[in-house]
């Protein structure tokens, strides 16, 4: 086999959310892990950070029967690393290491990243140390098992975001001939100008992204994310909408794109799918009906929205305005109009489950409680953005509103002490899910609801959208499964009409027609599949392979 047709021996895949659920990455590694297995049956291993330690984690299994000679090479080198198999579809091989130790180095080794690579580390805060400190054992495990076990071999190390650029960086200076290739998911500078406030696309060709990082006080993570990009073997993004991002703010435009899939093994069977969703509808009817004294008919119309806590860029905001209007003009429709129980799923800082809302499931009372939108107690309700505006909105849930809107505020994993299943089960209980992103370099969120059958509301700013709109050859429509709705800097009040608007459209919608929509939608998401996509990350291995063999 000719060097540019080589597939890779083995692949190390490296970030922090490796079974560590926090965001889009987890989904993105989690659903691939099966397929991209499948391609590469001689050698596959995930690295990611045991913060776990002496706790059961949820997501992954040690066993000790799994490459010994590994873990006693690691310890020989000063690491300290569990090995066992990732809970998920197709069960990987994960390999969690402790990254703790290194904090009393950590000085010095910003100081070789400054001399080395040109990585400024002097203006670090929040969790750069820690992501650094883990980044770094990462790459120290894969060099180890490297050297020892894989002498010979066309070896690659995918390093996930920023945080997993540091060990990449130190890793090839050590081997060269170990291909790696660097993953920008989201530039740290594009969403930090988002999540300030700032205008992003008006100014789009203007913004310099050194500058705008020392304006954010960005400097640390946007230099190291900068010089992964410029110094992997093959830079890679999810999407040609955050390629053009990384050309701008980053200098450097990437070698290839690989957008993300999904895996149809995390969907239930239709028979389950149905037990499934009577289920989660009547664990959240219960809940909003103990907390607003109002019952839920069973044809309530459940609409939701979810993603990590990033007010502006997931369009929290948008979701919200659209709420209120629609509350007000079903308010003019009188008792027969549409009722809509509205959820937002989104991770705050949440305080458990609330004592009295339990107390009223247990005894079936249902007479209204006092902060009828939130499901758990928050440490900082008055300083919550979303809980904040629902109540400057007007969205009070009183008995006569015809919608009804519920803050749950915790990471959905089947153990928050209220609704005890996991997110992918309590998202099968909505007719229609919206996601009206400002800044989305790709929107797992409407992606994993179009795989679940329910059709969604999303935008043009989203990588997702755009490969709606490109794949069907037209804007997505309602009845395509998926709303791709045009934003821009300037249209917030015309994007939250359209929302609005696509709530009434699909309530009119009879259970024939949402069917069909259904279809549409879990047609669409199958085009979607890791078995279409993974063999772009075949194409960035050998790119990254050819380079180290010039």
């Amino acid at each position: 086999m000719t060097a540019k047709n080589k597939k890779p021996d083995f692949v190390f895949q490296t970030s922090w959310e490796v079974c560590n659920k926090v965001g889009g990455i987890y989904t993105v590694l989690s659903s691939v892990a099966k397929t991209l297995g499948d391609k590469l049956p001689a050698g596959l291993c995930f690295i990611g950070p045991d913060i776990w330690k002496e706790k059961p984690s949820p997501y992954f299994t040690q066993d000790d029967t799994l490459h010994p000679e590994w873990r006693e090479a690691a310890a020989r080198a000063g690491i300290a690393v569990r090995i066992g198999r990732w809970r998920v579809p197709g069960e990987p091989v994960a390999a969690l290491v402790d990254f703790t130790p290194y904090y009393i180095i950590k000085d010095q080794l910003y100081g070789l990243a400054w001399e080395n690579f040109g990585v400024d580390s002097l203006h670090a805060y929040g969790d750069y140390d820690e992501a650094s400190m883990f980044s770094y054992a990462a790459g120290k495990f894969a060099e180890t098992v490297a050297k020892e076990f894989l002498a010979g071999k066309a070896v690659v190390y995918q390093a996930h975001e920023w945080m997993s650029g540091l060990g990449m960086l130190f890793l090839k200076q050590s081997l060269p001939h170990v291909a790696t290739v660097f993953t920008t998911h989201a530039t740290s500078i594009g969403r930090s100008i988002t999540g300030n406030g700032k205008p992003l696309y008006a100014y789009f060709e203007g913004y310099n992204g050194d500058q705008m990082a020392r304006e954010l006080n960005m400097e640390a993570k946007h230099s190291i994310e900068k010089q992964s990009a410029h110094r992997a073997d093959c830079f890679t993004t999810v999407s040609t909408f955050t390629a053009r991002e990384c050309t701008g703010l980053l200098g450097k435009t990437p070698d290839t794109v690989l957008p993300n899939g999904f895996e149809a093994d995390f969907v239930p069977a239709p028979d389950a799918y149905a037990e499934t969703r009577c289920r989660a509808r009547r664990a959240f009817f219960n809940v909003a009906e103990a907390l607003t004294g109002a019952p839920c008919p069973d044809n309530t119309l459940v609409i939701s929205t979810s993603g990590r806590n990033d007010f502006r860029c997931k369009g929290f905001d948008v979701y919200l305005e659209s709420l209120a209007r629609l509350d007000a003009q079903l308010r003019s429709q009188g008792k027969s109009g549409t009722q809509v129980l509205a959820l937002i799923e989104v991770p705050c800082w949440c305080d458990g489950p609330r004592a009295d809302l339990n107390e009223a499931l247990a005894m079936g009372q249902h007479g209204g409680l006092p902060e009828p939108n939130l499901t758990h107690s928050l440490v900082n309700p008055g300083e919550d953005r979303i809980l904040c505006l629902i109540k400057q909105l007007g969205l009070r849930n009183d008995k006569d509103a015809p919608v009804k809107t519920l803050l749950v505020p915790c990471y959905l994993e089947g153990e928050d002490g209220l609704f005890n299943m996991p997110y992918y089960d309590l998202l099968t209980a909505s007719d229609l899910c919206i996601y009206p992103s400002y800044y989305e370099p790709w929107g797992y969120t409407p992606h994993e609801a179009v795989a679940f059958r329910i059709p969604c509301v999303t935008t043009d700013l989203s990588g997702f959208g755009q490969w709606v709109d490109q794949t069907l050859g037209h804007a997505g429509t309602l009845h395509d499964g998926v709303l791709v709705l045009h934003r821009d800097d300037n249209n917030f009040n015309e994007v939250c009409d359209a929302v609005c608007q696509a709530v009434h459209d699909y309530a009119a919608l009879t259970q024939k027609q949402r069917e069909a929509i259904s279809r549409k939608a879990a047609a669409l998401a199958k085009k979607a599949d890791w078995k279409h996509f993974a063999k772009h990350y075949l194409e960035a291995y050998k790119i990254a392979i050819n380079k180290t063999q010039q």
